[in-house]
C-alpha cells in the first residue's frame, strides 16, 4: 500500500493520555468517522507484547475503513504485524534501512526539521515527510520549532508529500496556508477533545480549506 497525497490530509497520531474509561480502538474509530484520513499508532510506554496486540486490532479497524495505518518508530512491530508502514524520527533507523526490513510496498514516513534532512530522507526512500514542530507543542518536550520559511523551503526542495506537525489546532491551521503542505498531523487536537468525532470533522474541513488556499 502506497500513500497518496490525499491520504495525508488529516493524519491522526494516537495517544492514550486521554483514554479515561474509553478504549483506544473506540477513539480511533471516532477519529476516522469524523474525517481522519491516516492513522499512526504511537506508544511509548506499552510492553512489546501489549503494543503488538493493540497494533493488530487497530490495523483491522483501519482496514475496515480503508485508511492507511502506520506504526511510530517500532520497525520490528510494523514488520511482525504487517502494518501499512512505519514513521521514524531522525534518531531512529534511517529510511533506506527501514525499507530493507519492511520491503518495497510499505509506507515510510520520516520526521524532518531542515531542508538537508528532508532531501536526504527522500533520497533514502521516504514516501512522505512530517515536518515540525510548526507551533509550540506539549506532546514533545524536545521538539524544536520549524519556521514557516523552512516549511516552505522543505516543500519546494522535495517531490514527496509533506505534512506539518506540532501544536496544530483548529485555531491556527489557517496560518499554514501557502506553505505547500498537503495535510496536517495532530495528536491532542483530536484525542484530547471530549467529542473526538466532532473535533476531527472540524479539523478536516479547515484543513481542506487551508490546502486549497
Amino acid at each position: 500500500m502506497k500513500c497518496d497525497k490525499k491520504d495525508l490530509l488529516l493524519y491522526a497520531v494516537t495517544d492514550r493520555s486521554w483514554l479515561g474509561e474509553d478504549t483506544l480502538y473506540h477513539q480511533v474509530e471516532e477519529a476516522i468517522l469524523g474525517g481522519a484520513t491516516f492513522i499512526q499508532l504511537r506508544e511509548k510506554e506499552l510492553s512489546q507484547e501489549a503494543f503488538l496486540e493493540e497494533a493488530k486490532e487497530i490495523k483491522e479497524l483501519c482496514r475496515k475503513y480503508q485508511i492507511p495505518f502506520v506504526i511510530n518508530d517500532n520497525v520490528e512491530i510494523a514488520r511482525e504485524m504487517d502494518a501499512d508502514g512505519v514513521h521514524v524520527g531522525q534518531s531512529d533507523m534511517e529510511a533506506g534501512n527501514v525499507r530493507e526490513v519492511l520491503g518495497p510496498d510499505k509506507i515510510i514516513g520520516v520526521s524532518a526539521q531542515t531542508v538537508e534532512q528532508a532531501v536526504l530522507a527522500e533520497q533514502s526512500g521516504a514516501d512522505y515527510l512530517g515536518v515540525g514542530a510548526v507551533f509550540p507543542t506539549g506532546s514533545k518536550a524536545d521538539a524544536e520549532d520549524v519556521p514557516m520559511e523552512t516549511l516552505k523551503a522543505i516543500c519546494q526542495a522535495v517531490s514527496i508529500p509533506v505534512i506539518a506537525i506540532g501544536g496544530i489546532s483548529a485555531g491556527n491551521i489557517s496560518k499554514l496556508a501557502g506553505s505547500g503542505i498537503c495535510g496536517i498531523a495532530v495528536i491532542s487536537a483530536i484525542f484530547a477533545k471530549p467529542d473526538i468525532r466532532a473535533a476531527a470533522a472540524e479539523l478536516r474541513s479547515l484543513t481542506e480549506k487551508m490546502v486549497k488556499a
